[in-house]
């Protein structure tokens, strides 16, 4: 049996209830392996954050059971408490994560099966037989932490359509969610985005449709945004989309299904180690899933291996 403290973090509202359903199965897997690890079920929206930063200060291993969402609340409160340490380098308490979410999107980016059943298995032979963490990058928008991505315009608009239904329809809200933002129309604001160390290294100046950085390849669970990122390479992938129709949009879906996207006229990708974003008014913008308050700058970086991931 494994010793040492270890707590499983369980978002219950994680994929419409699924993974409060999943939990008791989730325990029989990490105890047959002999990991027995103590169970937070949240109650509430930044109720993990604030139990991963207290677990995390105290050295506790954790585990977390959920979806992106839980993985941005869990990465916000692992990065809080190491900050508050004397010594900045000092590498973060390690997590683990159960995919039971909807779009498991950053659990794609870190090789980790989709089968909740078949990660639970590998997660506990891992910590059974003391491997150690990996180290992976974080990004940060504007104070706040990411794991897999952030998104500004369209994106960041389809996002708070998805997470308002609670409809059981998987990865699929996504793709609903995309085609109730078009029917609600298309916003192309002016942005200027400024890539690079200095303020005059600007890349982009004009309207547009939306503005993704990725830590990892995808989006929204069926979205191959950024076929190229790397969360272990330092750097953060751009993919700017200029103004298009809502008929061009529908056309581009399935090329962006396939991560065929970099090659049409409308898009264009950079890799950046920090960005600042400028809008000419407040525009709604999403980190890891979770809708943020609307804002007109967003400076945006990437932090190389931030996380330790189990």
């Amino acid at each position: 049996m494994h010793k040492a403290p270890l707590s499983l973090l369980v978002n219950p509202a994680a994929a419409r209830g699924r993974s409060l359903r999943r939990l008791p199965r989730v325990l029989a897997l990490l105890r047959q392996a002999g990991v027995d690890p103590n169970v937070y079920l949240s109650s509430g929206p930044g109720d993990l954050e604030a139990e991963a930063r207290r677990l995390a200060a105290a050295g506790t291993p954790l585990l977390v059971g959920g979806g992106d969402g839980s993985v941005h609340e869990v990465v916000n409160g692992l990065r809080a408490a190491a900050e508050e340490t004397d010594d900045a380098t000092a590498a973060p308490a390690p997590f683990g994560l159960i995919p039971v979410g909807t779009g498991n999107d950053f659990a794609k980016a870190a090789g980790i099966p989709l089968d909740w059943q078949m990660a639970t298995r590998v997660l506990a032979s891992r910590i059974a037989h003391a491997l150690p963490p990996r180290r992976i990058d974080a990004g940060r928008m504007n104070g706040r932490w990411f794991a897999n991505g952030a998104g500004v315009g369209f994106d960041a608009a389809v996002n708070r359509i998805a997470v308002g239904w609670r409809w059981p329809l998987g990865t699929a809200v996504y793709l609903g969610a995309v085609l109730r933002a078009l029917a609600d129309g298309v916003a192309t604001p002016r942005m200027t985005i400024t890539a690079g160390d200095r303020p005059e290294d600007v890349v982009w100046d004009a309207p547009l449709t939306l503005a993704n950085i990725a830590n990892g390849p995808w989006l929204g669970g069926m979205f191959h945004i950024a076929p190229m990122a790397d969360h272990a390479d330092g750097e953060l992938d751009l993919v700017i989309a200029a103004p298009v129709s809502r008929r061009r949009i529908l056309g581009l879906l399935p090329v962006l299904v396939r991560g065929a996207h970099l090659d049409e006229p409308e898009v264009s990708h950079r890799r950046v180690t920090r960005l600042w974003i400028e809008a000419e008014s407040p525009v709604p913008s999403h980190l890891d899933g979770e809708s943020q308050p609307l804002a007109a700058r967003f400076e945006i970086e990437v932090v190389p291996r931030a996380l330790a991931l189990l």
